[in-house]
């Protein structure tokens, strides 16, 4: 028999972000648009809104401010759904991050964009258009976004180099293209955290995306970029009940060591953990997420150059991952701090006591 999916009984009395503050950290999440009443993890459904009430000082929104939803074609920029979830965040005393002003890749930007036309001077053309993109989305929600993950993931895992995508062929190539999208940034909001944001990940057979990651900070330095943290989006994935996780954990130290010995912050952005090689047994997969996740943001959270923590949604309910890439097992995924019914889980706790035992900044 299947045992009962664990909950703890109620959250601590403080919310996430209470706790955190005790820390000098900030704790919060992403959050999607949703019309009122639609059974979505986004800012029309009260159930949701409450946790992220409850838990959050910082949101992020989850799409809306990414180039696919903002930029329907060329020359048109549509903001309704992003002016929502930043409207929501003043509304409750909350800050907010701004998530992401280049996705650089092929397949994360609009469809229109790779066959576009750049014309006779295309370096000229797609400089004009990166720069318009980032002055604009910035100057409308500034002061209030104070970070921004200026690109996204622009490292291939394999250790191949930078992606290049149909933007930064025009300009020229992709370093040229981030190097301008960080500087047009920092003239855009000279006192904003600019942030580059990648998942490489602490798990084994990530060593080539890690080693890219390096390198890409490394030329950011030397070329004078103005980058001030790297994004750790920190979508964990267990990888079963058998050993230990020291050697990861050294590892994991490693390539913090080499990110702030470069003199880059850290922020937590996108964290979940996906029930990988874990039993369909609730009870145990809860508490096999949860152990992985201490055993991660103890290392993470002991850097006092992170402030930032932000899970990359609240409930299992409307987690990405279950669509992404389902179990096996057809066992349904349980990869964030609350289960479909708004229970928080052990992975809560574990969140909290990591907090909680984070040295003060």
């Amino acid at each position: 028999m299947t045992a009962a999916a664990p909950s703890i009984a109620a959250p601590p009395a403080r919310g996430l972000d209470a706790i955190a503050r005790t820390r000098g950290l900030r704790f919060g999440s992403a959050t999607a648009w949703s019309a009122p009443g639609a059974d979505r993890g986004g800012i029309g459904n009260p159930r949701y809104t409450a946790l992220l009430e409850r838990d959050c000082g910082i949101l992020v929104a989850e799409n809306e401010m990414k180039w696919q939803r903002l930029r329907p074609t060329p020359a048109t920029f549509d903001f309704e759904r992003a002016d929502a979830i930043v409207a929501l965040a003043k509304a409750k005393g909350m800050a907010m991050r701004g998530h992401t002003l280049l996705w650089h890749q092929t397949k994360w930007m609009p469809r229109w964009e790779a066959t576009h036309d750049f014309g006779p001077r295309p370096a000229t053309a797609g400089a004009a258009m990166l720069t318009q993109h980032i002055q604009t989305v910035i100057a409308r929600y500034a002061p209030q976004v104070a970070s921004w993950d200026v690109v996204n993931e622009a490292v291939n895992p394999n250790g191949s180099g930078l992606y290049e995508t149909a933007l930064s062929r025009a300009i020229g190539g992709a370093e040229p293209t981030l190097d301008l999208a960080f500087r047009t940034a920092r003239a855009a909001a000279p006192g904003a955290q600019l942030v580059y944001n990648d998942y490489m990940s602490w798990e084994p057979g990530n060593d080539a995306h890690r080693a890219g990651v390096l390198k890409l900070l490394e030329g950011f330095r030397k070329r004078g970029t103005p980058v001030d943290a790297l994004g750790l989006q920190s979508h964990l994935v267990t990888q079963g009940t058998a050993g230990g996780i020291a050697g990861q954990q050294a590892e994991w130290r490693r390539f913090l060591d080499a990110v702030t010995g470069m003199g880059y912050k850290l922020v937590v952005t996108e964290f979940d953990v996906r029930d990988n090689r874990l039993p369909a047994d609730p009870a145990i997969r809860d508490r096999g997420v949860a152990d992985y996740a201490r055993a991660y943001l103890d290392v993470t959270l002991s850097y006092r150059q992170l402030r930032d923590v932000l899970a990359w949604g609240l409930s299992d309910r409307y987690s990405w991952i279950e669509g992404f890439e389902p179990r096996g097992d057809k066992a349904r995924r349980r990869p964030t701090l609350y289960d479909r019914d708004f229970r928080p889980k052990p992975l809560y706790g574990a969140v909290a006591a990591a907090l909680t035992a984070a040295p003060e900044r």
